[in-house]
Formats: structure tokens, sequence, C-alpha cells
């Protein structure tokens, strides 16, 4: 029997799905190991357990702090895991017992946010590069969510790719069948769902949208997520050029979200750079086109089931949307094709590929 810690301190966020899917089929998969799941106080009952030999212990430690690389140190060489798997690259780079880590992209240190302070935004990008060429260097195994950021990684660090393992991650019909009418001001709308950093790309989406409002006036563009700052300045943007038919929804609950994707004409996605793109495999499971960017991952995770457009042009994404729009012989092609593309993938499989990887881990240490 082996003790396993994971950092799961990101569960609640939105890259929590990752580590809240993995704790759930780990605990159907592993009945020998124990298992120490590290979250903060607040997040205690986030997510409960079902099996004894997994517990719950807070690890209040703030990402990117000196506490993290101190307290959450000197907290893991306490609890003396035989494996540690931090589930992001943020970690105590000092820390030198047995561990693997997952690195879902490289988006912060490739891509700038408008809504954050310039100077402070690149020295993280400079403490950011530090860390993940240390983290890849020292994690035994890396694990990352397509070939895309295994290459991407093995040429950023230098390292050699057989420590790096592609567990893919997938998409499942919500849990939450329930469905909540949102009260949209259109008949008619396609749909994004997430955050709006300015890699995401909603600016041009936003440009192509009014484009089509030339054929199709009355479409609108819904954008579902919490109205932060990056969301603000977009909607800034599209009142400075009086725009129309644009509507931010702010934080939504599932069963509301669930209805939006139920009631749109596609699911648009102009992401100029993704490690994985689950949105839009979730759209997929809810049986909604996709039409999306065909930069970085999105062609290896989507293949023929997503209509692919230059993020980089708007006219082009416009074109393209309204191919989908206009084509029930299309939609329904997509549609079938993104059902069963998304059936492809399983939690479950990354669960397992991931549980294969800590008894390695383990083996190798031992073996040391």
């Amino acid at each position: 029997m082996s003790h396993i810690a994971i950092d799961a301190r990101i569960i609640n966020s939105s890259t929590g799905r990752y580590v809240e899917r993995l704790l759930h089929y780990l605990e159907e998969i592993d009945t020998v190991n124990t298992y120490s799941i590290l979250v903060p106080t607040k997040d205690l009952s986030y997510w409960q357990p079902k099996n004894p030999l997994f517990k719950v212990i807070a690890a209040d430690f703030d990402n990117y702090s000196f506490e993290e690389q101190l307290g959450f140190k000197a907290f893991l060489d306490k609890l003396a895991p035989d494996l540690t798997h931090f589930c992001m690259p943020q970690q105590p780079i000092l820390y030198r017992r047995n561990h693997i880590t997952t690195i879902h992209d490289l988006t912060l240190l490739n891509t700038y946010n408008s809504d954050k302070n310039w100077l402070i935004f690149h020295l993280k990008q400079l403490v950011g590069t530090f860390v993940f060429k240390t983290v890849a260097k020292t994690s035994r195994y890396i694990l990352t969510p397509t070939q895309y950021v295994k290459d991407s990684l093995v040429h950023f660090a230098n390292i050699t790719p057989k420590k790096v393992v592609v567990t893919l991650e997938a998409a499942e019909p919500p849990n939450n069948t329930a469905v909540a009418p949102y009260p949209v001001p259109f008949e008619h709308y396609i749909l994004y769902v997430g955050n709006q950093s300015d890699y995401k790309n909603i600016k041009r989406l936003g440009d192509a949208h009014q484009k089509l409002l030339q054929k199709h006036p009355g479409l609108g563009l819904v954008l579902a997520g919490k109205k932060d700052v990056s969301a603000q300045k977009n909607e800034a943007y599209f009142k400075s050029k009086n725009y129309t038919n644009i509507h931010f929804t702010d934080f939504i609950h599932d069963n509301q979200l669930n209805w939006l994707y139920e009631n749109c004409e596609a699911f648009a996605y102009p992401s100029l750079m993704e490690g994985f793109g689950l949105p839009g495999l979730e759209a997929m499971v809810r049986g909604v086109p996709v039409i999306c960017s065909n930069a970085t991952s999105f062609p290896e995770v989507y293949g023929d089931a997503a209509w692919y457009f230059n993020p980089h042009d708007s006219q082009n994404m416009a074109e393209k949307i309204a191919e989908v729009l206009e084509s029930k012989q299309l939609r329904d092609e997509l549609i079938a094709k993104g059902k069963e593309k998304s059936s492809e993938y399983s939690w479950r499989k990354m669960a397992t590929q991931t549980h294969d990887i800590y008894i390695k881990a383990i083996k190798e240490s031992h073996e040391n």
C-alpha cells in the first residue's frame, strides 16, 4: 500500500472539472492505496469521498505565493507521501520528493491579458517561465491533455518526450439535467461559454457577428459567463462600436446554461490558444454544432466534428458561421459527428491512465 497526495487546490475553479473527474474515477479504480486530497479550507466540502481510502485535508497555500514555496513544501515534507500529484504547475519548486505534474497548457507564458497590469503580468510570465522549466525537469512525469501541449512543452523546456504522457480529457452529459429558461432577448442566437480573456478572441467574434447581421438581422450573440473585468472591457468595446444583438449573461446556474445550450443555433469558439478546448466538446455532447478556431489543439481534439475558421480573420469567421446557419445538412452532419467524436473521450480512461502513471512513478522511486 502506498500513500498518494493529490494537490487539488484548484478543484473549485475553471480547471477544477479535471480534478473532480479524476478523483471521481480514482475512487472506483483504486481499492489498495491511500489518498490525501489537498484543498483550501473553503473547499473542504466541495468534493466528498465515498471510498474510505480517500481523505480530504485542508491546505491553505495561495497559488504563486511565498507561502506556497515555503509553507506548502514544509506541509508536504511532513505529510511524506510516496507520490504527490500536482494538478497544476504551481507548486514548491524546491520540493524534491517523488512527484508528477499536470500541465494543461502554456497559455500563461504565451499570452497577455489587457485587464492586468502590464508590468506585473510580464513579471509573472518571467517567474512562470522559470517555474514551468523547473517543474518540467523535477517532475518524474508530466501529464498533458493533448499531443499539442506535449510537443510545445518538450520544445519549451528541452526535456525528453518519454517523460511526458498524454492523458486526454473528456466531456460527459451534464449530471444536472434540470433546465430553467433563460430570458434571451433573441429568438435565434449563437453561443459562447467561458471567460473572456484577450486570447479568447471575443472582440473578433463580436466583429464577425455584426457582419452576420447583414443577412441574419435577428441573430443574437450570447456570451455566457461571469462578467469580470475582461468581459466588461469587451462590452465597452462593443458599445463604442455601436454593436447590437450582443448579450452578456454574467454568472448563471447550470440549469440555465443547459437551456442556453439546448436552444442555441451553434456554439462558437474563437480562441487563439487552448490546451484542449473542453467547452467545445461539452457542446458536442449536448448535440450542438461547433464552429471554432483552427489554431493550436482544436483540430487534434475535434477532428472533422467541427467547422473551422481563421481566428485572426473576422470575415472568414462570419462566413463559416453563416455556412452552418444556412445549411441544415451541414448542421446535421456536425451534430452527428460531434456526438460520435465526444464519445471517443472518457474521463474514466483518463483516470486509469493517470493511476497507471502513479504506480509506475512509485515503483521507479523505490528502485532508485
